[in-house]
């Protein structure tokens, strides 16, 4: 059967797009949840007009995106944190904390968006952590952990 995608569907399409599914996938799931449309004339019509408010929707955001990148490539930013001997933190420095950091100097980040953080810091020093804005924009910023007094 041929729909159109009226949100995206993650392994399928994106909103707009008319794919080809199996029938029971389309009646039993797609439709039903408001994911897609069944395709006739003019709704393959009115996907063109989603596929093109979608590219214009995508290029405002990667320009936001790189306007964003420019501001915090290269920041530094320092967290506080109660440590032991030998620099080991009590508790760790998540990606949370990275960016209630940020928004302390004016840039609001999700921190989704931190992906550099794979695991929670645990130790004192710098760690250099990548901030994913848009697929196609990554910003990299160095994080100090110092110890709080």
């Amino acid at each position: 059967m041929k729909i159109v995608l009226r949100d995206d569907v993650e392994n399928l399409g994106r909103k707009g797009d008319v794919v080809e599914v199996a029938d029971g996938y389309a009646r039993n799931y797609l439709v039903p949840r408001g994911l897609a449309m069944k395709a006739t004339k003019g709704v393959i019509a009115q996907a063109e007009s989603m596929r093109r408010n979608r590219s214009a929707r995508d290029a405002r955001e990667r320009e936001a995106a790189q306007a964003t990148a420019g501001t915090i490539s290269g920041i530094r930013v320092e967290i506080p944190a109660r440590a032991g001997e030998g620099g080991k933190l009590f508790g760790s420095v998540t990606a949370a904390d990275v960016a209630e950091a940020l928004a302390a100097q004016g840039v609001e980040i999700d921190r989704r968006k931190i992906a550099g953080i794979d695991e929670p810091v645990k130790e004192i020093g710098e760690v250099e952590v990548v901030v994913t804005l848009h697929p196609d924009v990554a910003a990299t910023l160095t994080v100090a952990v110092v110890a709080a007094d």
